[in-house]
């Protein structure tokens, strides 16, 4: 039996929010308009680009603001101000998963390059299976990538978590089927996520594996 763990990237393997709020409150500025606070822009993280200046203003060029948005992270990134630091415990987390026979894969509001550029700064890129992001698919909470990430993978809903720190994760999880465990240190409350529908919500990422284990096991009979 194939078993596959989805990871969400920012907010679950990264912390991004920082530079995210930075980029973004660039991008506002040059439209004229204000940028909301941190606790309010970080509640957006993990939807995609349209969709969360959908969120944040929406009387505005949602269009015309995401481009501005891309501009501006490439520039800082090109700068090297983008700092997206791996939490504690990911890498021992991904060493135990692979250890125990888990496929890994990632489905994200990141675009193609910016999942590219996060995944090599830190050498992992090569242990993931799957890479799923919003340029080729709806975003979450819509299961597309989910499926998208299962099927590459040639694995099944009864064997597949997916991780991730905000209710559109959970939200694409439930939709596709999978097992939805949310992560207690990114950018969504634990009652965000369980309101969403996750089925456990791991304080660590010492936690991961065994609520992993827990749902396939839950599905084994």
């Amino acid at each position: 039996m194939t078993r596959l763990a989805i990871f969400d990237c920012d907010g679950t393997l990264v912390d991004s929010g920082a530079s995210i709020h930075r980029a973004l409150s660039s991008a506002f500025g040059v439209h004229g308009l204000a940028c909301p606070p941190p606790t309010v822009t970080r509640k957006v993280i993990g939807l995609s680009l349209d969709e969360a200046m959908a969120a944040l203003v929406p009387d505005a060029d949602h269009a015309a603001l995401s481009a501005t948005y891309k501009e501006a992270f490439i520039a800082m990134r090109g700068a090297g101000q983008v700092e997206e630091p791996l939490y504690d415990g990911i890498v021992d987390l991904l060493d135990t998963l692979q250890r125990d026979g888990w496929l890994l894969g990632v489905a994200t509001g990141k675009s193609d390059r910016g999942l590219r550029h996060c995944l090599a700064a830190h050498g992992i890129g090569g242990r993931f299976v799957t890479l799923q992001t919003a340029d080729r698919n709806p975003s979450k909470p819509h299961p597309a990538m989910a499926l998208a990430a299962m099927a590459e993978a040639g694995a099944t809903p009864a064997a597949t978590v997916f991780i991730g720190d905000t209710g559109w994760d959970m939200g694409c999880a439930r939709a596709a089927g999978c097992g939805a465990i949310g992560v207690g240190w990114g950018y969504h409350d634990h009652d965000e996520m369980i309101s969403m529908g996750a089925h456990d919500v791991a304080g660590s990422p010492a936690d991961v594996a065994a609520l992993a284990g827990k749902w396939v096991a839950s599905n084994d009979r």
